[in-house]
């Protein structure tokens, strides 16, 4: 199976633990080299937020439970780079 190498997932989580800390427990998987974590929506209990996930191969199932075990859920995986390389988008002309 080829590897995956980035991940970007919309993740629903409670307010606690904080985003740091949520983000730099996301970032302990073996699997993951980097993380950044970007706040898309917040509400009176719940955040929603943007993970970017790298790695040289990434074990989903594992960020899963680590969101899972912080009281978060994936609501959706928005993008997969898997292979070799990163091939970064490029403008078209429909952009």
């Amino acid at each position: 199976m080829v590897a995956t190498r980035r991940l970007v997932i919309d993740v629903l989580k409670p307010y606690e633990p904080p985003t740091l800390a949520f983000t730099q427990q996301v970032a302990e998987a073996d699997s993951v080299a980097g993380v950044n974590s970007t706040l898309i929506e917040l509400d009176k209990k719940v955040q929603n937020l943007k993970l970017t996930i790298e790695g040289e191969a990434i074990d989903y199932d594992a960020v899963e439970a680590i969101v899972e075990d912080l009281g978060g859920t994936i609501h959706s995986v928005d993008q997969v780079a898997c292979g070799e390389y990163i091939v970064e988008d490029a403008p078209t002309p429909q952009d």
